[in-house]
Order: C-alpha cells, then sequence, then structure tokens
C-alpha cells in the first residue's frame, strides 16, 4: 500500500515539476502557459457573448468547456489569450456547423429522379414562401418542379402556394380541404413519375411541435410518402423557441436539414448554432428577403466570419 501511495506521490511531483519547467520556458522565451486563471475572464466574456446572441445555455457551456479543454496547458504568446481564446471558439464552431455537412445542389443532382422534398415547422415561420424560393432555385438550375399542397387544414393555404406556382409556372397537386395530406404527396410523386418531374416539393401543415395529432399525421406522411429529404423551416431570430422546435420535430419525425428565414434582419446568429448543434442536421439555406432570389446557400465560414467579426 506504502509503494504505490509513493509511485503516486512521485508522479505528482514529476507532473509538478514539469509544469514548473514549462512555464520557465515559456517566460523565457515571452510567452505563458495558459491555466484556469489565464482563461477565466476570456472564457467569461464568451460565454455573455454567446448567451446574448440567443445561444442556448448548455450549447454555450459545451462551447465554453471545449475550448477550455483544448487551451489549457498551451503555450502563448504574452497578452495574446483573448484572441486564441477567439480563434479556438471559432474552430469549436465550425465543427458544430459543419456537422454531417450536405451540399443540396450536389444532392439533388446526384439523387433519383422524382425526389421527394418534404417542408416541415410552425405556423407563420415563411415555409410556403421558402419552398417557393426553393423552386426558382431548382428551375434556374435546369430542374423539372411539382408542388404537393399538403396543408389541407389552414384556410388559404392552397391558394397561397398556388399564387407562388403561378408566377414560376409549376405544376401544383392538390386535394380539397380536409383531405389526408399524406396521399396529396403520394399523388404528388405518383404524378412526377408519370410526367418526368425531376423534384417534389412538399408543402405541409405549419404546427406547434406540441400538437400531437398534427405531428402523428406529420409522421404519416413520412411513412406513406419515404421522402429523400426533410426540411425543418423556422426563424433565424426565433432563438431558442427555434432551438426547442428543431429538437422535437427530430425526435419525432426526424428532419435531414433545415433552413432559416428573415436571417437577413438577425444580427445574432446564436438560433444557428444551437439548432446545427441540438439536431446534428445541417442549415442548408438562410432566407434573406421577400424575392425568390434571397435564398443564400448556408457557408459555415463565412457565417463564423460574420458571428466574430
Amino acid at each position: 500500500m506504502f509503494e504505490r501511495l509513493k509511485n503516486k506521490l512521485r508522479r505528482f511531483s514529476r507532473a509538478v515539476e514539469d509544469k514548473i519547467i514549462e512555464k520557465g520556458k515559456a517566460t523565457l522565451s515571452g510567452e505563458t502557459v495558459l491555466d484556469e486563471k489565464d482563461l477565466s475572464k476570456s472564457l467569461e466574456e464568451l460565454e455573455m457573448a454567446l448567451l446574448e446572441s440567443d445561444t442556448a445555455l448548455t450549447v454555450v457551456e459545451e462551447l465554453s468547456s471545449t475550448v477550455k479543454a483544448n487551451l489549457l496547458g498551451k503555450r502563448v504568446k504574452r497578452g495574446n489569450t483573448a484572441e486564441v481564446v477567439k480563434d479556438a471558439l471559432k474552430d469549436a464552431l465550425l465543427k458544430i456547423l459543419s456537422t454531417n455537412n450536405l451540399d443540396f445542389d450536389a444532392f439533388v443532382e446526384s439523387g433519383e429522379k422524382p425526389l421527394n422534398i418534404t417542408f416541415v415547422g410552425v405556423n407563420g415561420t415563411g415555409k410556403t414562401t421558402t419552398i417557393a424560393k426553393v423552386a426558382k432555385r431548382l428551375l434556374n438550375a435546369g430542374y423539372s418542379v411539382v408542388i404537393a399542397s399538403a396543408d389541407t387544414y389552414r384556410a388559404g393555404a392552397t391558394e397561397q402556394i398556388e399564387e407562388h406556382a403561378s408566377r414560376l409556372g409549376v405544376k401544383v397537386i392538390k386535394h380539397q380541404y380536409g383531405a389526408d395530406p399524406a396521399a396529396v404527396v403520394y399523388d404528388a410523386v405518383k404524378y412526377a413519375k408519370a410526367n418526368r418531374r425531376d423534384v417534389v416539393l412538399a408543402d405541409t401543415a405549419g404546427r406547434m411541435h406540441t400538437s400531437v395529432n398534427l405531428m402523428e399525421q406529420l409522421k404519416k406522411i413520412c411513412r406513406v410518402t419515404n421522402p429523400d429529404m426533410v426540411v425543418f423551416v423556422d426563424e433565424a431570430i426565433a432563438g431558442n423557441d427555434a432551438v426547442e422546435r428543431a429538437k422535437r420535430f427530430n425526435e419525432l419525425i426526424g428532419i435531414d436539414a433545415s433552413i432559416l428565414t428573415k436571417a437577413d434582419i438577425d444580427d445574432k446568429g446564436g438560433a444557428a448554432i444551437s439548432i446545427a448543434h441540438s439536431t446534428s442536421k445541417p442549415i442548408i439555406f438562410l432566407g434573406t428577403g421577400q424575392s425568390y432570389e434571397n435564398l443564400e446557400k448556408f457557408d459555415a465560414n463565412s457565417f463564423v466570419e460574420r458571428l466574430l467579426g
């Protein structure tokens, strides 16, 4: 027993000695070896900045822990701690935002046609307009598009998507109000196969993630029509509400990617970080305005540069 204790003490003594030697070497070369005291102020400022950017608390805590773990014991130039912390944060953010990276254009190009892309989300987040923007992008790339008006509950929903489709010259498959939305998407896919259309874009009814019946219906749509991609749409300015919704939609039906609308009026960026982190699914586009061309392909590097700039 005493031998084991002596061995532990020896190892501890060596560790302390090594740390002192390392500190001494760093001092002589104008550097410092970062310890918790060196990092505490910068990490505190980092956490506050992320929280003020509407980043979820759990994500802030994990980012802070990651940065801390990566920097403890690192030798840096004296007075350069804040910049080193910023660079470490940048790397951590890029890792989150690049998880399961998905190139939408490459996905469409390589996928077996017709592709069935189903859009989900809550009411009033710009889902229908986003579908029109995606349709415009696909048309510009030379693909043929069919839209399934699977929101058979909201008054005026079909008329809204038909108005967009008319401007774009796109066929809409619809049923009467109150019809089974899964049947609408099924018929749209069937039409696309028969008429050699490349992509079906399915507009589902907006629903709160807490609505059990409507979420079950969404599960049925996915089960019956087997979409190639499920896209969650929410507002960049919704903050932690969007994060909770994204998590719930992902848990209940499984999403493949997210699109954030109103990114042009979001000067924070926390929702994007939190949604990507909480779902482990990529953000593929940002909605940046009202016109059909205002759909920006998400780029993690430029997003992080803008966020930390």
